[in-house]
């Protein structure tokens, strides 16, 4: 059987990373050639409402898109450790991005995050402190990037990148 995801392969890649939060929802966009464009963080005000803090989010995420035209987003899968609120918070941030890329028909690719630690660092379990170290080395950056949100979505973009030019290997 063929693998038939060629489709990114077409134009020039530009791969937008999303590690959503509430706090802060960071971002990182490379493009094809694993080289960065642009990272930082999306920082709604805590004293707003979640309403409007996912707002500010999905209006942030709908501005990078448009400024960098991103032709896949990736984007941390969920997992639920103890308190299932802070789950369902993060999950509508991560929902705030889901619904920006479909309004734009732009693909979304999901990663767990020990599948990014492990396509940037070799280890599905290292620490933020090395991811940030692995990806100022990838991306030949002059300091380790700031802050570990916006490394975890750099991480969240190359691993696309490497899925992207390879599907067939990554299932």
């Amino acid at each position: 059987m063929k693998c038939k995801e060629y489709t990114l392969m077409k134009k020039k890649q530009i791969i937008l990373g999303i590690d959503p939060g509430t706090r802060v929802t960071g971002y990182g966009v490379i493009s094809g050639e694993q080289a960065p464009i642009d990272f930082g963080c999306i920082r709604p005000p805590p004293s707003l409402s979640l309403g409007e803090r996912y707002k500010i989010i999905f209006d942030a995420i709908e501005i990078l898109i448009e400024e960098h035209q991103p032709t896949a987003i990736a984007i941390e899968s969920q997992f639920v450790l103890k308190n299932p609120q802070s789950a369902i918070k993060l999950g509508m941030a991560k929902g705030m991005a889901l619904l920006a890329a479909a309004k734009k028909g732009i693909p979304v690719y999901e990663f767990a995050p020990k599948k990014a630690k492990l396509a940037v660092v070799g280890n599905g379990r290292a620490t933020k402190q090395q991811v940030q170290k692995m990806i100022q080395s990838l991306l030949r950056l002059p300091l380790p990037p700031e802050p570990e949100d916006a490394s975890d979505a750099l991480a969240l973009a190359i691993c696309c990148l490497h899925h992207t030019r390879n599907p067939c290997l990554h299932r």
